[in-house]
């Protein structure tokens, strides 16, 4: 199996955009962040925060004061631009380089461009593929953290990656339990009078099955619900007597 991709930033400017790309990387299960000569210098207190919890990315990464620097040991690169910005390399969508990555043996680097200006044809040139994502030609502008993480989305849907925790949730109650809740229901409109007129009755009982139905009610669901008709008859009791 291939190792994980590099993320290399380079030249980025604001620690914020840092830490946010920190953020989309360990989101889909990449740890391995290298900086080319960041603007403000390294560490920087402003991605810290804004990585939301992403440290171990932010610890772990390295700086470096060139591309070619950042890139020696890795044996695949691909820089990420709109434009070839006159360079002839092949171009692949960030779900074809991702295959490619997943399929080709030794580390992958992706470069990633400075924010306001993107990768120069120099960096371009270090690279042996271009990444560019599908876009609005109207509107081509990604924020550098929104690049990452469609980079690293398309990597992640080749590796087993578990499922946010979701709350177990209380399977479905058996249907006599449901029955019995509706005719409890049913008993309480019927002694109201809300059944009426009566030829539209055995429609009206149609239309509330199917309305309580419809959800994958719960045991306890139902026994709330039962709770609270029950409260709602013995007041009608109370006012009564």
């Amino acid at each position: 199996m291939a190792p994980s991709p590099v993320i290399v930033l380079v030249r980025p400017q604001l620690g914020e955009n840092i830490g946010k790309a920190a953020r989309a990387m360990l989101n889909f299960g990449l740890v391995d962040l290298r900086l080319v000569a960041p603007r403000d210098g390294w560490p920087n207190p402003g991605a810290g925060p804004a990585a939301s919890g992403a440290d171990l990315v932010l610890e772990r990464a390295e700086v470096f004061e060139t591309v070619a620097d950042a890139v020696a040991d890795c044996a695949h690169v691909y820089a990420t631009t709109v434009r070839k910005r006159g360079v002839s390399k092949p171009v692949v969508t960030p779900e074809e380089a991702a295959r490619e990555i997943h399929r080709e043996e030794g580390r992958s680097a992706i470069l990633f461009g400075p924010e306001r200006s993107g990768l120069e044809t120099d960096d371009v040139a270090v690279a042996r593929t271009i990444v560019t994502v599908p876009i609005n030609p109207e509107f081509g502008s990604l924020n550098l953290a929104q690049a990452v993480i469609l980079v690293a989305y398309e990597w992640s849907k080749g590796v087993r990656l578990a499922q946010p925790t979701q709350e177990e949730l209380d399977p479905p109650a058996a249907q006599d339990e449901l029955d019995g809740m509706i005719g409890q229901l049913d008993a309480m409109l019927e002694e109201s009078g809300y059944y009426f007129p009566p030829d539209r009755v055995p429609s009206t009982k149609r239309t509330l099955r199917t309305l309580l139905t419809k959800p994958a009610w719960s045991s306890q669901e139902l026994r709330t619900l039962r709770g609270v008709l029950s409260a709602l008859e013995g007041k009608k009791r109370h006012r009564s007597s």
